[in-house]
Parts: C-alpha cells; sequence; structure tokens
C-alpha cells in the first residue's frame, strides 16, 4: 500500500529519498546527492506544516458561518481552492520535485506546486513560472544560463534514476552523474499503462516553447504520431489556467476536447495530477444530450451535406421564419398597438438575445407602449395589472413569437421540404430531396451540430417564467422586509428613527433579502462560454462541428492539435485556409517533427502508408530504435501472439485493432482504427489492415506502437505477398 504524503513527509525526514538500484550504484555517491537530500529534509518539514496549515484553515472555512450572496461564494470558492492544493499534496508529497537547474546564482528545485519554508524561503518553484522554463527550454545550443539541470525519476514515492546535463565547464566539478543516454530517452521506452503516465519532468525543449505560447487567437499545434501532441495540449491548458488571468473559471474557464471517450479515460488522471481539477473535458457527442444514441449517418452524400458551416445561417433562418410581427392593428384593453408599435417591441431584445429569451423583454416593451397610450396616469397601475394576465395579448404574442423547441425546429427542416428550401436556399432541389427522411428525430452524428445551432439561437424556453417568479419573489421579500422594519420601529421609540434610517438604506435592504432559494436555471457545464478551448484531434471535425466551439467561445482562443495526415476524410487544405474558412482569423501555427514514441522499425514500416495517400504529410522522425522488426503472419497467429506477449511481459498494454470479435482480457484491449486514434499501447496486433475503411485508418493503427507492431492478414499469400 502506497504511504500518505505526511508518513512519506515524515519518513523522509530521517531516511534518503533516493532508492537508486545497484546498477546506479555510482549515482548515490554522496558528492552527486548530498545537497538533494538536505533540500528534501527541508522540503519534507515544510510538507508536513503545509499540510496541517492547510487542513486548519480548511477546517476554519467550514466552520464558518455559510453567509448569503457573495460571502457564500467566496467561501465556496475558498474551499474548493483550499481542497484541492491539499489533496494534490497528498497525492504526491515528496515527488512533487521535478528537478532542479543550477546557474551562477545556485540551484533552484522545480515542482508541480510552489512550496516555501515557514521563514519564506523557496523551497520549489511552480513549474509554470518563468523562474522554471529554463528546466524544460535550456538546450545546449541555447542554455538559458544555466550550469546544470537535473531532472528525477520517482518510482513510488523514492528516486530510482537521475540523469544531469551540463552546459559549461563548471557543471562538471563533482557534482553531475553524466549518462550516455538520457533518461527522458530510457523512459520512452518503458512499458504503457491503462492511463497515460507522468510525464512532465521529461517535456522536451519544442514542447515546452509550445506550451508557454500565448492564449490570444488560435494556436494550432501540428504533428505527427508520437510526438507528444496530447501531451502539449494537457499542460498547456494547466500553464494556461495559471498564467493567463482571463481564463479562470470565474471569467470562463477551459474547456478540453477529446476525440471519443476511450481517450478521454486514457488522460483523465493528467490535469488533477497538475493541480486543475476546474477544466471541464469532453467529446463533441457531449456537447448534446441526443449525443449520447446519434448514430453515424448512413449516407455518405447526406453527411457531407450536413457537414458545411452554412447551417448556422440556415437555423437562424428558420427561427426568424417565427419572429414576424403582425401587420394589422391589435386592440388590447381598449387600445391599439399598430404595425409599427409591433416591429418596436419587436426590437426591444438586446442583439444577439436567444429568440425564446427575448419574449420577455418584448412582452415588457408592449406592455410599456400600451401605458404609453394611456391620458390617465392614475390608471396606468390598474393597466398593468390588467395586462399582466390578458389572455388577448398572450396568445397574440404566442401566434408572432411562439416558444420553440430545438428538436421540432430542426426535425421540421427534414420533413418539411418548403421549409427547407427557404431556410438553406443554397440547397439544390435534389439536395433537399436527400435531406428529407421519414423519422425526423431519428439524430445522426451529423445532426448534432444543427441541434446545437438551434439550441443556442433558441436558447431556455423558461427562463422568461424563471425571471418573472424572481422577480415576484423577490418584490414579496422586500415587502415583508418594509413590514417588519415599519414594526420594529413602530415598537421602539427610543432608537426607532435612528433604526428606520439604518434599515432604509438600499444597500442593507438588499442584505435581508435572501435570493438563494429563488428559481435558477438548472446549470448546463458544457454550454458556455468558454474563455480558451482547447481541441485535441482537431483534424476530424467538419466545418460544422466547428460552429459547436465557436459559438462556445466568443473570444476566438483556442490551442488546436492535431495531424492533417491523420484525418480519416482527408485534408489537402491547409489549416490556415480551413480554420479562415470556418470564421477563425489570428492564426498562428507550431509544428512538432520529432516522434519520442514511435520505434523507427515501425515508422519505416507506417510512413510509406500514409505518403501514398497525402506526400506532404508530416511524418516525424523518430529518435529511437528498439531492434524489434515488424512482424507478419496470418489471423490464425492471433491468439498465439497475444497470449506470447502477456506471458513474457509482466507489465504493460497490449491492443488488438480491427478484429471485433477479439475479446478484451486484462491488459489487451480490443478497438476500431477510429477508437485507437490518440492511445498507445506497448503491443499492437493489426488484424487485416487492408480492409481498413482508409490509409488514414492503417497509418493511425501501425503508429499506436511504442514498442512491437505485428500486422495479420488472412491468408498464407498475404504473408508472402506482404513481404515482397
Amino acid at each position: 500500500m502506497r504511504q500518505g504524503p505526511g508518513q512519506r513527509a515524515h519518513s523522509l525526514i530521517v531516511s534518503s529519498p533516493f532508492a537508486l538500484p545497484a546498477a546506479l550504484a555510482a549515482k548515490a555517491d554522496p558528492g552527486l546527492i548530498a545537497d538533494d537530500e538536505k533540500h528534501f529534509a527541508a522540503i519534507a518539514e515544510s510538507l508536513e506544516a503545509t499540510i496541517a496549515d492547510l487542513e486548519a484553515r480548511l477546517d476554519a472555512e467550514r466552520r464558518a458561518p455559510g453567509g448569503i450572496g457573495q460571502t457564500a461564494l467566496d467561501r465556496d470558492l475558498e474551499v474548493h481552492r483550499l481542497t484541492a492544493r491539499l489533496r494534490t499534496i497528498r497525492r504526491y508529497g515528496l515527488d512533487l520535485t521535478l528537478g532542479r537547474i543550477v546557474d551562477e546564482s545556485g540551484p533552484t528545485y522545480i515542482g508541480r506546486l510552489g512550496l516555501t519554508d515557514p521563514n519564506g524561503h523557496r523551497l520549489l518553484v511552480d513549474w509554470r513560472t518563468a523562474a522554471a522554463e529554463p528546466f524544460f527550454g535550456a538546450t545546449h545550443a541555447n542554455p538559458m544560463g544555466l550550469v546544470s539541470r537535473r531532472r528525477y525519476r520517482w518510482t513510488r514515492g523514492r528516486i530510482s534514476d537521475y540523469w544531469d546535463e551540463v552546459f559549461t565547464p563548471d557543471g562538471l566539478e563533482g557534482h553531475a552523474a553524466l549518462d550516455d543516454q538520457s533518461a527522458f530517452i530510457a523512459s520512452l521506452g518503458t512499458n504503457r499503462s491503462a492511463q497515460m503516465r507522468d510525464v512532465l519532468g521529461t517535456i522536451q525543449a519544442d514542447q515546452d516553447a509550445i506550451i508557454r505560447a500565448g492564449s490570444r487567437g488560435a494556436l494550432v499545434v501540428d504533428g505527427g504520431p508520437g510526438t507528444g501532441k496530447t501531451v502539449v495540449a494537457l499542460h498547456r491548458t494547466a500553464y494556461l489556467l495559471y498564467s493567463d488571468p482571463r481564463l479562470g473559471s470565474r471569467r470562463g474557464g477551459v474547456l478540453f476536447v477529446g476525440p471519443h471517450h476511450p481517450y478521454l479515460a486514457y488522460v483523465a488522471d493528467v490535469l488533477p495530477s497538475l493541480g486543475e481539477e476546474d477544466v471541464q473535458t469532453c467529446t463533441l457527442r457531449d456537447l448534446l444530450p441526443e449525443g449520447a444514441s446519434a448514430a453515424p449517418e448512413a449516407d455518405a452524400g447526406t453527411a457531407r451535406l450536413k457537414a458545411s458551416a452554412k447551417w448556422v445561417k440556415a437555423v437562424d433562418a428558420a427561427v426568424r421564419f417565427y419572429e414576424e410581427p403582425p401587420t394589422a392593428v391589435t386592440r388590447i384593453a381598449g387600445l391599439s398597438l399598430t404595425a409599427d408599435d409591433w416591429r418596436e417591441a419587436f426590437d426591444a431584445p438586446g442583439h444577439g438575445t436567444p429568440h425564446n429569451e427575448a419574449r420577455e423583454a418584448i412582452w415588457e416593451e408592449l406592455v410599456e407602449i400600451l401605458v404609453a397610450k394611456l391620458d390617465d396616469e392614475e390608471k396606468e397601475d390598474d393597466l398593468r395589472k390588467t395586462l399582466a394576465h390578458h389572455r388577448d395579448l398572450r396568445s397574440t404574442l404566442n401566434r408572432a413569437w411562439p416558444l420553440l423547441d430545438a428538436a421540432d425546429l430542426v426535425s421540421d427542416l427534414w420533413s418539411v421540404p418548403a421549409y427547407l428550401r427557404r431556410c438553406a436556399p443554397w440547397l439544390s432541389p435534389d439536395e433537399v430531396r436527400t435531406l428529407q427522411r421519414t423519422d425526423a428525430k431519428a439524430w445522426t452524428v451529423e445532426d448534432l451540430p444543427i441541434l446545437d445551432a438551434a439550441r443556442q439561437r433558441l436558447g431556455d424556453a423558461s427562463a422568461g417564467r424563471r425571471d418573472r417568479q424572481r422577480r415576484a419573489a423577490l418584490a414579496a421579500q422586500r415587502e415583508r422586509m418594509d413590514q417588519v422594519v415599519d414594526d420594529l420601529a413602530r415598537s421602539d421609540d427610543e432608537y426607532g428613527m435612528g433604526l428606520v434610517s439604518m434599515l432604509r438604506v438600499e444597500d442593507f435592504d438588499d442584505v435581508l433579502v435572501d435570493d438563494s432559494g429563488l428559481p435558477v436555471a438548472d446549470p448546463d457545464a458544457l454550454a458556455g462560454p468558454f474563455a480558451h478551448i482547447v481541441v485535441d484531434e482537431a483534424q476530424e471535425l467538419t466545418d460544422a462541428e466547428w460552429q459547436m466551439l465557436l459559438l462556445r467561445c466568443p473570444s476566438r482562443s483556442f490551442t488546436i492539435v492535431g495531424d492533417r495526415a491523420q484525418a480519416r476524410h482527408g485534408f489537402a487544405e491547409s489549416w490556415e485556409e480551413r480554420l479562415r474558412r470556418i470564421g477563425l482569423d489570428r492564426i498562428e501555427l507550431a509544428s512538432l517533427t520529432i516522434n519520442y514514441r514511435t520505434p523507427a522499425e515501425v515508422m519505416a514500416e507506417a510512413e510509406p502508408v500514409i505518403r501514398a495517400a497525402l506526400p506532404d504529410a508530416n511524418v516525424p522522425t523518430s529518435i529511437r530504435s528498439n531492434g524489434l522488426p515488424v512482424v507478419h503472419g496470418i489471423l490464425s497467429d492471433r491468439d498465439a501472439i497475444v497470449e506470447a506477449w502477456l506471458s513474457s511481459h509482466t507489465e504493460g498494454v497490449a491492443c488488438v485493432i480491427g478484429d471485433p470479435t477479439f475479446e478484451e482480457r486484462p491488459r489487451v484491449r480490443s478497438l476500431t482504427p477510429e477508437l485507437a486514434k490518440g492511445l498507445e499501447f506497448d503491443l499492437v496486433v493489426l488484424v487485416e489492415p487492408e480492409k481498413f475503411e482508409t490509409a488514414v485508418d492503417r497509418y493511425v493503427a501501425m503508429t499506436r506502437a511504442t514498442q512491437q507492431l505485428v500486422i495479420l492478414v488472412g491468408r498464407s499469400y498475404d504473408v508472402e505477398h506482404d513481404h515482397g
């Protein structure tokens, strides 16, 4: 059982955190690690004090009166902040420390979080600060002022290895243990696990430069398999939340969008391990409730038609069809509403107000227009009360500006040809017929962006009702408070007038009124708006799907991670061309060209597959070779290969890709090429890849392997042919 951090911190005060194997005995030389041991002892003491302090502060906050309004919100936020920091420290203990850098002023230790001792001396510098940047970014070409750098490898809370780099001759003077191979490269050959391993301590300079780039506009991170795109996306998310105050949860927060749920499960532990627990993560399907059951469009032609970004305009036209003011004079309570009056009321909602939520503003404007037509001011209150429940006015407004349901609106497009022609005039008659279907609400994946556009354009149908209830409840509370104040004033002759003066102050009246129990909307955590959105495997998004994200990010602040060569439906244009077409204008491109994950033996076999389909593909250069050639076999070898691997490998994970008949077992997954995207496995067994839908599917599946790739075909002839 792993010790708790308090236990580990205490034990490490009197014992070394280094647990180097016999093969690394030279690295255990006191001259190399004594300074580290002393520093870790100070960190251990500080951790104990920090945990005790956080527990005390958290206990005090929880015992404090809850308060109401902003006071209650501030208290909840502080409890959340303290809890998150305490959870992170308890999770790691001494292995909060990533490594150290040494410059002319001495050593600086880099950590997942910042940490100081009781005297304010900095023990750990947060990895996201500018002071920590050389730990990730220094190279021999640009040492960034460093004399040396040390990275630790932690295993079960102890240092099992470390690696030193020296940038100046001074760094060699008895303080460095130099290896033939870096700890980073060595770590690439270790066994995979069911979830992404912690890689913060091994982030490289090219990756770190992208992680620390600014958040204004759209940053495209283009890189082939194994270049660390997902690592960059996740760590950039944590970095931006720390460094950019515009992105905090109270200002919109960050949304992280992945390609599918196996991917989200694989990376689920990364952001919490970096101290960020408030990031919303999802797939595009998760943005709408219909996404859970939506099936892919069966007809490729229909799918292409629905992939256009123009559907946002079609949805807007479909809604405007129901926003036509009456042209005839309407008699209400003995007064007349002309066509001009109706147009004025329909213009009352602010620009961009969703259709359903605009009704309340229209209603209030109609009331004001009618009240203004009265000649007798003394009758205004009576007229307002009459209009509040006036059936004819309400029914006329319901016909002219009805409440609409997104599902009904979109299903009408697929079942009423004339309506679709009116709303999407760019469609040909044949295309209109193609889009019609018998069951208009049998939602497909391609329908989701159109449904989403309708939801965003329509808004909440019950918002007006809740707003009326809220205002009525607040008015009733204020009326009761006024009565209480009057009663107190009458019962206290000595202090009555002073009390009345204090309680009549408007701000104090607001304090007395408790709005915590009033009607509020059910929160939709994925509805946005978000201050920044990170999209992984972004090459797969259609123009219509991009609109789902643009509607949730008014700032147009994006991190877009992908690989044109891995687009299942082709990506012939440039990133800039596609993104400008869908509505982004401030675009920067960063490329990752080093393959840290995939052995050279695998890439040598995979590169010709994608080059044949996309000659200008960004195929990265592998920096490691493990000497294991790609194995070719026949389908009947499948189970024997898997069993042999399991018996010879007590750790690691494998995956059979492309064979739905293979049943998963411990440490062996069974996935389609599409669901394997973004994942990695020690062993990958491809079953009849020649039957995969596209060359991209074959390329993606082949490059999931971090150690061994096996390709199985259906007949022995194919094996001989495959060997060439």
